[in-house]
């Protein structure tokens, strides 16, 4: 798949990332390991010169994997030479370097996202991982909704501790009344949009959403299977039969629009979600929990239960730039800033996501027929509509 890359390319340009902007800038006396090195491992900044092509790194056979280990054997050993300098005075390294941590997090749960669809492509279905986590309980908890009053409020990072360039600035925004559902949506509630025709049906879908579905002849999220003993998902763990229970995987935008819409309701907006979470706990599973998939909810009354880990939640906010962005100048502002059009914001992290990366202002992006992340959502609707249909 062409979003997908190999084990062994993240591993190499998430050294190559500080060989590029921290040692050789930084570093006296350094040599790159392997000057082609610096193009071959480049994503996509172009200030730094030549890339190889994305869709081209599953088909590299060298370097091998024991020479990118030594690559980043050799970054390491320069970073600890560097680190043990005299540099914590200086605010600009010391960024790029964090930076560059949260950056290596990122890729350590693109990792599973790229070996989990590599191995689906496998017809033997063969498992990362044959540790099976056991589910919680057998049932989700029922689904309930917590309501927010119209207010004015703050979202973005308020500048303490690291955050990406595209959580800034912070700003006042305001909301209209509006609740959430107490839990994502499930793979049973999302089956019954299936059964009652939810992939045939052009009202429920946005125009380019009922495009993609036909010409791609989608009929249930990435990875769902169905046989004879019914619908199978393929996980990490294996191919296992679909958990009704669990938390909806590896939907799309167009698939969560669609699902809220006959469901009555809609996707949230990510300022409603950061509003709702800047109170709420890290309850959901995390990549050091190693469940390896999503878990159901743990009823938790009155509550929002797994806004932090387990799916990452698709919102229906354009992934925008904040009242007052401005990208960082030279090569790192390519960081964030100009993918901002054509894709959408999701929130709150996934089983796959460090804990420690994850807070209540990220914002994630993907563009909205992306699925090979590990993306679900939770369902949002207006108060004061509410409360219209229920009036005499």
């Amino acid at each position: 798949m062409p979003d997908a890359s190999p084990v062994k390319w993240h591993l190499a340009h998430t050294s190559w990332f500080f060989e590029t902007f921290v040692l050789e800038p930084h570093l006296k006396g350094y040599r790159p390991y392997r000057p082609a090195f610096r193009m071959l491992f480049n994503s996509y900044y172009n200030a730094v010169g030549e890339k190889h092509p994305r869709p081209e790194r599953g088909l590299l056979s060298r370097p091998s994997y024991a020479e990118v280990l030594a690559y980043r054997t050799h970054v390491d050993a320069a970073m600890a030479e560097f680190l043990a300098q005299d540099h914590a005075s200086n605010a600009d390294i010391a960024s790029i370097v964090e930076l560059g941590i949260n950056h290596e997090q990122q890729h350590q749960e693109l990792i599973l996202t790229d070996v989990l669809h590599m191995l689906s492509r496998n017809p033997l279905s063969p498992a990362y991982s044959h540790e099976l986590s056991s589910c919680l309980q057998s049932e989700a908890p029922p689904l309930s909704w917590v309501e927010f009053d119209s207010a004015l409020v703050e979202v973005g990072h308020s500048g303490d501790g690291f955050a990406f360039d595209n959580e800034m600035p912070r700003h006042r925004q305001y909301l209209e009344g509006f609740a959430l559902a107490s839990r994502p949506v499930t793979n049973g509630e999302y089956l019954a949009f299936i059964d009652d025709g939810g992939y045939r049906r052009p009202t429920l879908w946005l125009s380019e959403g009922w495009d993609w579905v036909n010409a791609h002849m989608i009929e249930a999220p990435l990875y769902w299977r169905r046989d004879d003993g019914g619908w199978q998902q393929f996980t990490l763990t294996g191919q296992r039969p679909l958990d009704p229970a669990a938390p909806v995987c590896h939907a799309s935008l167009f698939e969560a629009d669609a699902y809220a819409r006959w469901a009555g309701a809609r996707l949230p907006t990510e300022a409603e979600w950061e509003t709702a979470a800047s109170s709420a706990q890290r309850a959901g599973h995390f990549v050091e929990d190693g469940v390896l998939r999503p878990l159901p909810a743990i009823e938790d009354h009155g509550s929002l239960a797994q806004l932090f880990g387990d799916v990452w939640e698709w919102t229906q906010s354009s992934y925008a730039p904040y009242p007052g962005f401005h990208a960082a100048a030279g090569a790192v502002g390519e960081y964030n800033g100009k993918f901002m059009c054509n894709q959408y914001v999701l929130r709150g992290g996934s089983f796959a996501t460090p804990r420690s990366h994850i807070r209540p202002t990220y914002r994630n992006f993907f563009p909205a027929s992306a699925r090979w992340q590990f993306t679900g959502f939770r369902l949002a609707r207006d108060v004061r509509t509410r409360h219209r249909a229920e009036s005499p």
